[in-house]
C-alpha cells in the first residue's frame, strides 16, 4: 500500500489525473429488472430491491467489473467503487443493513480486479477510490418543517455506519477513501471522525478525498455553506484533495471550483454532472460540450484530478483524458498562517 500511495502522490505532482464517470448511468443501460437485481441469492427477499445499485456487487458482479474496465480503457487513472449507498443507513431502505460491510468489501474487490487487470496490460498504475456516499439522512437539517430541532439520525449513528463502510472498502483493496456528494458538512465530519478511528485502530493511513456538492446557483451546499467555508471546515483532516462533484454541469460549477482552488492547501478535484437533468431525467452535455469547459479549467490551473458525475460515460472520460493530457497540474498554494473558521460563511483572522 505504501508504494501505491507514493505512486499516487508522484503522479499528482506530474500531471492531471483522470477519475471515472457515472456508475448509475452505466448500470441503467442494462435495463435490469427486479429479478436481475435479486439474483439467485435474494430471490425470496421480502421487499423490492430494484434500484439498489450497490446490491449488484453481489448479484451482477460481471456487470460492475466490466463497467470499471470500460472506464479504465477510456483513460481513467482512478475508478470509484460501486458503494455509494453501502452503509447501514442507506441500505435500511431495502432492509439490507446487515449487508453493508459485504457490499463495501465486494465493491472494492471488483474495482481492484479491474484496476489490476488494466495495469497488467500497459504497466500504468491505476488506483481504486472507495466511494463513501452521504447517506440519505442529514445531521444538520430537520426532516420536519414544524420541528426545526428534530433529527432522524445522530452523529454517533453516522460514525458507526461510515466506519463499517470504510473498513470494508479498505479490506476489499481500496487505495483511497472518497467521501463524496457532501451536502451536509456535519455528515462529512462524522465520516472524517470514523475514518480517523479506522486509521488509528489499523495504525496506518490511506489518502482521503473530500467532495462537496453545490446544489444550485446560490453557491452553497444544501446545509448552507459556501465553498470556502466548506474548505475551512474540513481542512483539519489533511485530505489528499478537496473538490466538488454532482448537481451542476461544468458551466455552472466553474466559479466554485475556482474558489476552492484559490483557498485549498490540498490537491483539487472536480467531477461535474453532464449538465442539469432535462425534463426526461436525462443529461444533455456531450463529451465534446463538456470538454470545452474542462480543458479551459485545466489551462487555467484549477485542476489536479478531473472526472465526471451523473450522466457521464466512458466516451466523456476518454474526451476528458485527451483534453488534459500534457497540461500542467494545479500547483498547491502555500497560504500565510492564520486562524480560519467557518459557519455558513468563512472567517479568517490573521496576526
Amino acid at each position: 500500500m505504501t508504494d501505491r500511495i507514493k505512486a499516487l502522490e508522484e503522479a499528482l505532482r506530474q500531471r492531471i489525473l483522470v477519475l471515472d464517470g457515472a456508475a448509475g448511468t452505466m448500470i441503467q443501460r442494462h435495463k435490469l429488472d427486479e429479478a436481475a437485481y435479486r439474483g439467485a441469492r435474494f430471490a425470496d427477499w421480502g421487499q423490492d430491491v430494484q434500484g439498489n445499485n450497490d446490491l449488484l456487487n453481489l448479484t451482477q458482479p460481471d456487470i460492475i467489473r466490466a463497467m470499471h474496465a470500460e472506464y479504465l480503457e477510456a483513460g481513467a487513472d482512478i475508478v470509484e467503487t460501486n458503494t455509494f449507498s453501502s452503509t447501514t443507513i442507506a441500505q435500511a431502505d431495502y432492509g439490507m443493513e446487515a449487508l453493508a460491510r459485504e457490499l463495501s468489501v465486494e465493491g472494492a474487490r471488483l474495482a481492484r480486479e479491474a484496476a489490476d487487470a488494466a495495469e497488467a496490460e500497459d504497466g500504468r498504475t491505476r488506483f481504486v477510490a472507495g466511494a463513501i456516499g452521504p447517506t440519505n439522512r442529514t445531521a444538520s437539517i430537520s426532516p420536519d418543517v414544524n420541528d426545526p430541532g428534530a433529527r432522524n439520525v445522530t452523529f454517533e449513528e453516522l460514525v458507526a455506519a461510515y466506519k463499517e463502510n470504510a473498513e470494508g472498502l479498505i479490506d476489499g483493496g481500496a487505495d483511497i477513501l472518497l467521501v463524496e456528494t457532501i451536502f451536509d458538512t456535519l455528515n462529512a465530519k462524522a465520516a472524517i471522525f470514523a475514518i480517523q478511528e479506522v486509521f488509528d485502530e489499523r495504525r496506518n493511513l490511506w489518502p482521503v478525498m473530500l467532495s462537496a456538492t453545490i446544489t444550485d446557483q446560490s453557491g452553497r451546499t444544501l446545509s448552507g455553506q459556501t465553498a470556502t467555508a466548506f474548505v475551512h471546515s474540513v481542512s483539519h483532516a489533511k485530505p489528499l484533495s478537496i473538490g466538488l462533484n454532482c448537481a451542476l454541469g461544468p458551466d455552472l460549477m466553474r466559479p466554485y471550483v475556482e474558489e476552492i482552488s484559490n483557498v485549498a492547501e490540498t490537491y483539487v478535484h472536480a467531477y461535474p454532472n453532464a449538465g442539469l437533468p432535462n425534463a426526461f431525467g436525462g443529461y444533455d452535455e456531450t463529451p465534446e460540450s463538456m470538454t470545452v469547459h474542462l480543458e479551459e479549467w485545466a489551462e487555467s490551473g484549477l485542476l489536479n484530478i478531473v472526472g465526471g458525475c451523473c450522466g457521464t460515460t466512458p466516451d466523456h472520460i476518454r474526451a476528458f483524458a485527451e483534453a488534459v493530457k500534457g497540461k500542467a497540474p494545479r500547483q498547491v498554494p502555500s497560504r500565510e498562517r492564520a486562524m480560519r473558521l467557518s459557519g455558513l460563511e468563512p472567517f479568517t483572522l490573521t496576526g
